[in-house]
């Protein structure tokens, strides 16, 4: 087996390095001037000048930050300002006006259509920053499908500022809101690791007008990360951006080019004349109680009532600018989203997003690993993931079915700084019949090389105790990885990573080598992993065991002057994906993924078309999607397939995916369809429907389909009913799930859900399992 991996895969996992001496220029950590003066001063240097032109006229450039930074001078005030949107106290005088936005999309370069009017004021508790956001379509122009906490940025209206506190052009707080005051927060490091499900303690107030709409954002200094210094003021690297979603115009104030995010904060201005408090031990503390209603009518689920009053909360302390201290005791998530039920049609296990607020906050430092085609298909349909928090809170039980189990009590330290970034986590998981007390130990360690690289490691060890005489267990798992940016163009990570249970089961391992090289006009990748027979990650997740995969890829971005108007990029592209088994070297699996049109439109919708030749190996044992009777031997089939979808932000916006070929021995013609309704951002509706219609396929010819209806009824982003239900014809289950959620101060939340499920017994249809939970929630969240 080794001399299969070393052929496949080791060549790819030891590409030469580069010296890490040989990082990119260093960057100045100050401005040596002001290149922005109030209002209507048009003063530009030289230097920005050309850089500008350089911009303009290279649109498909990757521009190197510029050397003399744009700056921002914060004014300090000591009034305390009511957060209504309306930027009528005399204090917003005095603020130091920017504007000047520059495209980032799609005229990279050019200066923004409409103006947007930036100040930034402080006192001694918070940071206060203003846009006004000119548009001479006013109130008509605005586009905000919904009031969803963390908006899809593609859909929305919004203004953002982007705060590196250390200044060390690596680290990014987010902060951006819709023109009706939702929220938007995220954590990013390197423009490449992001905690989007972070929600920082802020406040945002909104107001709309006929000449555009007003932002006004109020940020506690204690929610910031930044330095302790003995000067009296402070520098930060900031950058602000919007997005005009009517014309679909990305602009920022501060350039940077159009392949990267906002979250590059290399290109970030500066921001000067700050006098923050020095960071002082931030604690948060967040105790909530929860009554509910429990009922199961079934063969299955049990019969029964229960009703059960349950407390508990979480706390944060943030010891010093560094390093934080999360704790977490009698661990509820009754809130969070419900899992989405899938039809699985590959080989590869479905990997379910973690919804739970615990696990999620600097879920981005323990993340390590490979994520497969959630990261635009750079890693194929491989997943790779040492450490996953969904292992936490849910056992297997002896019959081979899935239940969650209460987390009694955690602990998670995390430090970052501008040399390293370490953190470790500790959970104690509640024993139940079938399934003994249990703990999950994790632990990462990044070291940050030059200014674009790090190597790290991670650990993990799950300790199951010995219970009703059978003797306890050990699972673990280590991982070295490392990640260089070897230009603003190339970059580079690679991982291995081992694991091992006691008595010496479970010795395997996993790996992968990914080079990516992305421009304006061109992406491409090339990725090589491999996951032994016997790798066992416990606490983490592989998509796919025993086999090697290889998967290179590129799209062409084009902006040719013969496109349509209504038409931004050309983007064709190849992937290829092989997928060969580990233990023997044969080849199981081929995909060639040609895509020889995929435009994006203007208004930001979408279509594409492919076709997908295809091979399959199916042995025995192999697994078969959704449990057909399909034989064992090779096919070879091509399947044909369409996507479109339109412009995502306006009332009624349209999504469709449809695919028709050979499917194994027979056919298969699938068909997913989304119809969004948002008559205004108050109510928003989405009905989706998808259909698997198979012919001869393992004998089997039937159509299996999935249906689903959400809504969104919001007073504003603070008061909001979000209704779910969807029907699976697979299994005959049907799943209802309601919340009411009023934040009524930040991050203080009153919560009321109903759940109901109802699913076909193991042998008749007509035997429904049924259960319902009737869930309250209040939980308050004090910061000292």
């Amino acid at each position: 087996m080794f001399s299969v991996v070393a052929r496949y895969c080791l060549p790819l996992l030891f590409l030469p390095f580069l010296s890490l001496a040989q990082t990119n220029p260093t960057l100045p950590n100050t401005a040596q001037s002001d290149l922005v003066q109030p209002d209507t001063s048009r003063i530009r240097t030289l230097e920005e000048d050309a850089v500008n032109q350089q911009m303009v006229t290279g649109q498909a450039t990757i521009f190197a930050p510029s050397k003399q930074r744009r700056v921002i001078k914060a004014v300090e005030i000591s009034d305390k300002l009511k957060i209504d949107g309306r930027l009528d106290e005399a204090d917003w005088l005095r603020g130091k006006s920017v504007r000047h936005f520059r495209q980032v999309d799609p005229k990279q370069g050019r200066p923004a259509t409409f103006d947007t009017d930036v100040r930034v004021l402080y006192n001694r508790h918070f940071l206060y920053i203003a846009a006004i956001n000119y548009d001479s379509l006013g109130r008509r122009g605005l586009r905000a499908p919904n009031f969803k906490r963390d908006f899809s940025n593609q859909s929305h209206d919004l203004f953002g500022v982007v705060i590196d506190g250390f200044n060390d052009r690596r680290n990014a707080m987010t902060f951006a809101t819709n023109p009706y005051g939702t929220q938007r927060d995220l954590l990013s490091f390197d423009d490449v690791l992001s905690d989007i499900d972070w929600d920082g303690f802020w406040k945002v107030r909104t107001s709309r007008t006929d000449s555009g709409w007003v932002a006004e954002m109020q940020i506690p200094w204690q929610t910031l990360r930044y330095m302790r210094s003995a000067d009296s003021t402070q520098s930060w690297g900031i950058n602000f951006f919007r997005n005009r979603r009517y014309s679909n115009e990305l602009s920022a104030w501060s350039p940077y080019p159009r392949a990267f995010t906002s979250n590059r904060v290399a290109y970030a201005g500066l921001i000067t004349g700050l006098k923050p408090p020095p960071p002082s031990p931030n604690i948060r503390i967040q105790p909530y109680m929860l009554i509910s209603d429990d009922r199961y009518n079934g063969t299955e689920v049990g019969y029964g009532q229960a009703a059960k009053i349950k407390l508990g909360g979480d706390a944060k302390w943030a010891i010093n600018p560094n390093t934080v201290l999360d704790l977490t005791l009698n661990t509820d998530f009754a809130q969070a989203d419900v899992d989405r039920q899938v039809n699985n049609l590959t080989r590869f296990s479905v990997l379910f997003p973690e919804r739970r607020a615990f696990f999620l906050e600097n879920a981005s430092l323990f993340g390590a690993g490979l994520p497969g085609n959630q990261n635009s298909g750079e890693g194929g349909s491989m997943v790779i993931q040492p450490f996953f928090s969904r292992t936490i809170g849910l056992a297997k039980l002896p019959d081979g079915t899935s239940t969650a189990v209460p987390i009694d009590a955690g602990a998670r330290l995390v430090y970052r700084s501008l040399n390293r970034n370490y953190g470790g986590m500790v959970i104690r998981q509640r024993g139940i019949p079938g399934s003994p007390t249990t703990d999950f130990v994790v632990g990462r360690y990044s070291e940050n090389v030059g200014r674009q690289n790090r190597i790290g490691g991670l650990f993990t060890l799950k300790n199951v105790h010995g219970a009703d005489g059978v003797s306890g267990r050990q699972n673990g798992t280590l991982a070295l990885d490392g990640f260089f940016r070897l230009s603003q163009k190339w970059t580079y990570n690679a991982m291995v990573v081992g694991s091992l249970s006691s008595g010496g089961t479970d010795q395997g391992m996993s790996a992968y080598s990914q080079l990516v090289y992305r421009t304006n006009q061109l992406v491409g990748w090339w990725t090589q992993s491999v996951v032994t027979k016997n790798f066992n990650p416990e606490m983490g997740f592989v998509s796919r065991s025993d086999v090697i995969a290889t998967t290179p890829g590129l799209y062409i971005v084009n902006r040719a002057k013969w496109l349509p108007k209504w038409v931004r990029n050309f983007e064709p592209g190849a992937f290829l994906e092989l997928y060969h088994k580990a233990s023997t070297g044969y080849l199981q699996e081929a995909q060639y993924n040609i895509n020889p049109v995929w435009l994006t439109f203007q208004n930001g919708g979408n279509l594409g078309l492919f076709v997908n030749p295809t091979f399959q190996r199916l042995d025995n044992g192999d697994y078969r999607p959704l449990d057909l009777a399909i034989p064992s031997t090779n096919y070879r089939y091509v399947r044909y397939s369409a996507m479109f979808s339109t412009d995502p932000s306006k009332k009624v916006s349209f999504q469709f995916n449809g695919e028709t070929g050979g499917y194994y021995d027979g056919k298969l013609n699938y068909a997913r369809a989304s119809l969004i309704l948002a008559p205004i951002p108050h109510a928003a509706f989405t009905l989706n429907a998808e259909a698997n219609n198979f012919r001869n396929v393992g004998n089997y010819t039937g159509t299996i389909a999935l249906y689903s209806v959400e809504s969104r009824m919001a007073v504003n982003p603070r008061l909001q009913l979000i209704s779910f239900f969807q029907r699976n014809t697979y299994n005959e289950r049907n799943a209802w799930n309601i919340r009411l959620a009023w934040e009524f101060q930040p991050l203080s939340f009153l919560y009321i859900v109903y759940n109901y499920g109802t699913y076909a017994g193991s042998f008749l249809a007509t035997d429904r399992q049924q259960e319902q939970h009737i869930i309250g929630k209040l939980s308050y969240l004090k910061q000292f």
